[in-house]
């Protein structure tokens, strides 16, 4: 039986350039709760994890304190969501309309592995209108965070993958654990969160500096 060939994309960091949303909303969620907001550096590391990982790698004096840091989690959530209708955008990176566009009409399947809630991501995927184009989303609201294999793991289940026809493409470390603790492959992408050398030695088949190569990073991969 022929497997699917799943492309599995990270979202903030790979599809969408969030980081000034995210680092606002975290930077507000801390003040709320009169806690110095932590560096935007170290906001920009944590993307990509679980927001209550993140929050708790942030805050580690809450040394597993649930309470402190899920009402953390609220706040960062309630800050988003009013920056989102305040009218403040997630944009989408240059040319990954035609990258997505040209990976489908090749045949092959799509989907999205995030650290985001499923809330979140389909309003992305909303207001850039590329709902049609991803035929499995696993967020962090299902499963546990990156670098856990179980959105890969999902993923492949639903688009009827299987480890080696299937790439994890993103931008940070997690998500090159995540693919090879699944047992499948991951390409990183340079204008995410993390550092070029980083995505390498967490296993990357190979970094790219330009949308437009994901195509043929894609095809190079024998997918």
């Amino acid at each position: 039986m022929a497997h699917a060939k799943l492309l599995l994309f990270d979202c903030d960091g790979t599809l969408v350039d969030s980081q000034h949303m995210i680092t606002t909303a975290m930077a507000e969620a801390f003040a709320m709760h009169g806690l110095t907001p932590p560096p935007e550096a170290a906001v920009r590391r944590v993307v990509g994890l679980s927001l209550a990982a993140a929050v708790a790698r942030l805050l580690p004096e809450a040394d597993g304190d649930r309470d402190t840091i899920m009402r953390l989690v609220e706040a960062y959530k309630q800050s988003f969501q009013r920056l989102r209708m305040e009218g403040r955008e997630e944009p989408l990176y240059d040319g990954m309309g035609e990258v997505l566009e040209a990976l489908a009409s090749a045949g092959y399947v799509l989907g999205v592995a995030t650290g985001k809630s499923t809330r979140g991501l389909k309003s992305v995927l909303s207001v850039h209108r590329l709902d049609h184009y991803f035929v499995t989303l696993q967020t962090a609201d299902d499963h546990p965070g990156k670098p856990h294999p179980s959105m890969v793991e999902w993923a492949m289940i639903e688009a009827g993958a299987a480890p080696e026809t299937t790439l994890v493409i993103g931008d940070t470390t997690y998500d090159m654990e995540m693919a090879l603790a699944a047992k499948a492959r991951g390409l990183g992408v340079s204008w995410g969160y993390h550092g070029p050398d980083e995505l390498l030695e967490a296993g990357a088949l190979d970094v790219l500096d330009a949308v437009p190569d994901i195509v043929g990073a894609v095809r190079e991969a024998g997918l």
